[in-house]
């Protein structure tokens, strides 16, 4: 039964004294254990896990009857049921009795001087070890059920199963998550604290309160190989930052180079805003597969205005027209491709007298009314290139290409 304690509700309590007179010197660190229990305290206390509980809370009492039978219910009820243990545990109760005993700041200095101290027991901080143990696996369970519930809510969006609704479910479970894990960590911290004091402790004032039970080293050993990782603050996010900033490339981002470059090769050979549009839509379609939801709106944009451009053509069939050769060029070290705009509609041969020659009789035998019309209609040509030019450079720049 012994083995056991930690996973109780309710820890039996030591009869025993509280509190215990030892040697104190400015080695003995109280203050650390203080300052790990009060992170711990405030996660735990705080205003943003009381809300999201609540939040669960009402999921569940809405869904009670409609949404019994589902495997996400099921899911969530099992998150309820670790909250709910959190709560009737009362970790905070016994880390406030723990911050009591220990002494504070001035009665740490006068300690020192006297070179005695009263701090807690034996018996209290073993007890407090099995409370932090019991914690430690119940954050550690939660976040599994956590986990296991945002795939089978994921899984349901993805079928297109109650969308809104499993939005909400997601977005409760990654902040509990978050949550969750930040007690977990300031546990770990907690409990290296207290086996140091509770060594020094037991040298002076030798009261065993666990006869049957070791306590583990950390909460990494106690944990176990899976759990443990947990523990840590993210080493592989580190390691790909570091990666990030020397420049090493993954092979998911060479596979979108080399597509990139067979893109650029592709828009070269474009004769037409019809074959440009073509292009534009097998981007469309390769930046879906690849997730890239912000690229894909405005790749989607760009192939509007490449079908406007073409009503264009079709309107202005009558003038003699021709597209400029398209050609890249970089305007970042990264490379990005830039699509060029309209060639000149009219090519001016002959020298500058002809030319001139050539406008006024041209001006001659147009109508005021006509030659407004064309002016209109050549500035509004001119306004439409220059915008899709850089839009296409500012879609193809948010891109990475």
């Amino acid at each position: 039964m012994a083995v056991e304690l930690w996973n109780r509700v309710n820890v039996p309590f030591p009869s025993a004294v509280s509190a215990v007179r030892v040697p104190f010197t400015a080695q003995t660190d109280v203050e650390t254990l203080l300052t790990e229990s009060e992170n711990v305290l405030k996660l735990v206390r705080s205003e943003i896990l009381q809300t999201e509980v609540r939040l669960l809370y009402e999921l569940l009492y809405v869904l009670n009857n409609s949404y019994r039978g589902n495997k996400t219910f099921k899911a969530l009820k099992q998150v309820e049921q670790c909250a709910n243990r959190l709560k009737n545990m009362k970790l905070d109760a016994a880390l406030q009795e723990l911050s009591d005993l220990c002494p504070n700041r001035i009665q740490r200095q006068l300690s020192i001087k006297d070179g005695q101290c009263f701090v807690p027991s034996q018996p209290r901080l073993e007890w407090i070890c099995l409370k932090v143990l019991g914690a430690a696996r119940l954050m550690s369970c939660a976040l599994s059920r956590c986990t296991a519930c945002f795939r089978l809510s994921k899984q349901q969006m993805k079928w297109e199963e109650f969308v809104i609704l499993n939005v909400v479910i997601t977005s409760m479970l990654s902040r509990l998550w978050v949550i969750f894990r930040g007690v977990l960590l300031a546990l770990s911290g907690l409990y290296r604290q207290l086996l140091e004091l509770l060594g020094d402790v037991a040298r002076a004032q030798p009261m065993p309160f666990l006869t049957d039970f070791s306590l583990p080293a950390d909460l990494a050993q106690f944990l176990g190989s899976s759990d443990a990782l947990l523990l840590t603050k993210h080493p592989a996010h580190s390691r790909a930052r570091q990666e990030k900033k020397q420049g090493k490339s993954t092979p998911k981002q060479m596979c979108r180079a080399d597509r990139r470059h067979e893109f650029q090769k592709r828009v070269r050979e474009a004769a037409s805003f019809s074959h440009m549009e073509i292009r534009v839509d097998e981007m469309i379609r390769w930046c879906k597969s690849q997730r890239m939801g912000k690229e894909k709106r405005l790749l989607t944009f760009l192939r509007l205005k490449c079908r406007q451009m073409k009503c264009l053509e079709a309107a202005e069939g009558s003038a003699p027209k021709t597209l400029r050769s398209l050609a890249s060029r970089r305007r970042s070290v990264h490379g990005i491709i830039c699509f060029h705009s309209l060639r000149r509609r009219f090519m001016m041969r002959g020298g500058v007298k002809k030319k001139e020659q050539a406008g006024r009789q041209r001006r001659a035998r147009l109508s005021g009314d006509d030659q407004r019309s064309r002016t209109a209609r050549e500035a509004t040509h001119r306004s439409t290139d220059s915008d899709t030019h850089d839009d296409i450079d500012d879609i193809f720049a948010s891109a990475g290409l």
